[in-house]
């Protein structure tokens, strides 16, 4: 058995942490084709822009997604696209 290694799985508990809500879910899972504005989000779910900038915000301290600002806008993209895989597998169940 290996030693336990507490900052590790901290750092795990994190990610799985920050998909810990289904509208942060739906936004790794938009991000598998692409990277997208934050303005497409606010669009599509229908919720105000500080509410999406705080899923993005925990998905982008997590590891989760990275973002890029260009002007006003800000894209973002998978920092960590195992994840998909990981959610696939599950969705599977």
């Amino acid at each position: 058995m290996l030693k336990y290694d507490r900052n590790c799985c901290k750092r795990e508990a994190e990610v799985f942490k920050a998909l810990g809500h289904p509208t942060r879910l739906w936004i790794v899972q938009q991000l598998a084709d692409g990277e997208h504005c934050v303005c497409e989000f606010v669009e599509a779910v229908g919720a105000d822009f500080s509410t999406i900038s705080k899923h993005l915000s925990v998905l982008k301290q997590a590891g989760v997604i990275e973002d890029d600002k260009r002007g006003k806008s800000v894209y973002y993209r998978l920092a960590c696209p195992c994840v998909l895989a990981m959610l696939d597998c599950v969705s599977k169940r």
